[in-house]
């Protein structure tokens, strides 16, 4: 067991994009009588569910990786979390999708001389000229404004266009942020190119009308975004373009059980400029995680009217205006594709039933929230809970996500508790019983073989820190 999950963890560290590992669909688990059969990836694995997804949405609702089931309200579909109208994240989602955060900050590793972070507010100024635009505004000072709209204009009163042109701007991607910072860091970078500018955050759009229950009203839905701007000499755009598609689709692929479900295809807008979606391939179709586009020079002279000279960096002996390469992703559809990728149906040999399925998410190391579950066997509640606690510390110190089973009231099965954790992704589950009071034995169980072996207590963290390759 241990040299199969040592395969599995290396991929947790920081290689180099370029040499991105694809792990192949799990062949199955081994063990003994009650150990599963040949466990089946979600989107093939049959039956009526697979179209629309609602027993992986059970299991999001059931442990916490989604809101919206237990709402008093109508329960969510996918469609609302693919546009991003929905209650948010639960405690295991958020975790997951730090996780993910972490590891694109990660895949610029590689260029960390040439890419620098950056940070923008989530609202700009009023920009009273853009005609579209979401914004920022008080409702007292919208019905002011509406109930005026009918009447002359009165004790120097304001109308509703200058309402409207003094509400700020609310964020609808991350680009222009990056943009307005390009002049002051390409000093930091000697203003060599090619280079690059960074961010992560929450970005806001209007639901397309086809996505809207009430045709009446127009929603707003939030998004989590990541971006790289990589600003290059125009003579060396598209070859950039190549390379940055086939590192952002190697990364995709590398975390995935089914890298084959995502996908690339190329478009032009509506200016001949030339840029590629990545997909992911959901039971229902495919859908956008990110988009890569040759922006040209366009965007960062609207920028930076007037002075271009600020613009200029150095290709060789040359200065250049640089031309800009987005790519922009959607890191919460993201997380919805590794959670269908992750989902595999085990059937238990005992029984065919559908009902009898074990459900497990195998989500890959680097993304599963939580690394290890602690619980409690047989013996003194007392004693055994305060050894879990101090492993807990030791655990936690050493960067392991630790769930604190063994603090759980309620008494059920150790399948009914290997059957919980599988369904939260924990990769092992540590069992802490009177043996351990007594030589310092712990019993592991591992979430992709189902394999239990007994080790001591003090080779844990190790062996977990090997595991992991933290």
């Amino acid at each position: 067991m241990a040299l199969s999950c040592r395969r599995a963890g290396r991929v947790c560290g920081r290689a180099a994009l370029g040499r991105a590992e694809l792990r192949p669909p799990a062949a199955g688990v081994a063990g003994r009588a009650e150990a599963l059969s040949l466990a089946r990836p979600y989107a093939v694995a049959g039956g009526g569910h697979e179209v629309n997804g609602e027993e992986l949405l059970e299991v999001c609702w059931r442990r916490h990786f989604l809101r919206g089931g237990a709402e008093p309200r109508q329960a969510l579909l996918w469609r609302d979390y693919l546009s991003g109208c929905h209650l948010g994240f639960g405690p295991l989602g958020v975790a997951l999708r730090g996780n993910l955060v972490s590891q694109w900050w990660d895949s610029t590793l590689p260029f960390r001389e040439q890419v620098l972070a950056v940070d923008a507010p989530l609202h700009g100024p009023p920009a009273a000229a853009a005609p579209q635009g979401l914004r920022l505004l008080r409702s007292e000072a919208l019905h002011e404004a509406l109930q005026g709209a009918g009447c002359r204009q009165e004790q120097g009163g304001r109308s509703l266009e200058e309402v409207l042109g003094a509400a700020g701007m609310l964020r609808e991607s991350l680009l222009p942020g990056a943009l307005a910072q390009y002049a002051s860091c390409l000093e930091l970078v000697n203003r060599r190119l090619p280079c690059g500018l960074a961010q992560t955050g929450v970005c806001f759009h209007s639901v397309p009308e086809s996505e809207q229950h009430n045709k009446n009203l127009v929603r707003i839905g939030e998004r989590t975004t990541s971006l790289l701007a990589w600003f290059s000499s125009p003579r060396t755009t598209g070859q950039w373009l190549d390379y940055w598609l086939r590192q952002r689709l190697q990364w995709w692929r590398k975390f995935a059980v089914a890298p084959s479900n995502f996908s690339s295809s190329d478009f032009q807008d509506e200016k001949g400029r030339k840029g590629f979606n990545l997909h992911y391939k959901f039971p229902w179709g495919t859908e956008t995680i990110e988009t890569l586009k040759n922006l040209g020079d366009t965007e960062l002279l609207q920028m930076y009217p007037g002075d271009s000279s600020k613009l200029l960096g150095r290709d060789g002996r040359k200065n250049v205006i640089p031309h800009v390469l987005s790519a922009s992703g959607n890191l919460d559809r993201g997380v919805l594709a590794y959670l269908f990728d992750s989902l595999q149906l085990a059937e238990n040999p005992l029984t065919k039933k559908k009902i009898a399925q074990r459900k497990v998410l195998k989500l890959h190391p680097c993304l599963a929230p939580l690394k290890v579950a602690l619980d409690v066997g047989k013996g003194p509640t007392t004693e055994l809970r305060q050894v879990c606690q101090g492993l807990f510390n030791e655990l936690s110190e050493n960067r392991i996500s630790v769930w604190p089973g063994y603090l759980e009231t309620v008494q059920v099965s150790l399948e009914q508790l290997y059957a919980k954790y599988d369904e939260m992704s924990v990769l092992f589950t540590i069992l802490i019983t009177d043996a351990t009071l007594e030589n310092g034995v712990v019993q592991l169980r591992s979430r992709d073989t189902t394999m239990k072996e007994m080790m001591h207590i003090s080779r844990l963290t190790d062996f977990l820190t090997n595991v992991m390759d933290l």
